[in-house]
């Protein structure tokens, strides 16, 4: 087993009620979650906006074409890197596209 340092606070891994975790987080600071659904546009608006192609924008991250259709078509589900991604590419296409092609050369 790696040991990454650290001790292990067994009551706050043996929470048992909500009321238990919400305090807890409360405690360490780490109870305000909005960050986690803040909203992102969907990988068909970035492209649109973008005025790209499937292929194109596919190309552009990365990412098989395949796999960019298929987060259009709802088909599977975005996990938040890809969020993330489309935040970054909806608010700020110019400096997406300058770091991803920067990372082509």
């Amino acid at each position: 087993m790696a040991r990454h340092g650290g001790t292990i606070d067994r009551d706050k891994v043996n929470a048992t009620t909500e009321a238990d975790i919400d305090r807890q987080a409360r405690e360490d600071g780490t109870n305000d979650t909005s960050h986690l659904s803040a909203p992102y546009p969907t990988p068909a608006t970035v492209r649109k906006t973008l005025h790209m192609t499937q292929k194109q924008i596919a190309d552009l991250t990365g990412i098989p074409v395949a796999t960019w259709r298929n987060w259009e078509q709802g088909r599977v589900g975005l996990d938040p890197a890809v969020q993330a991604l489309l935040r970054i590419l909806g608010r700020e296409p110019d400096a997406a596209r300058r770091a991803l092609d920067m990372a082509a050369e």
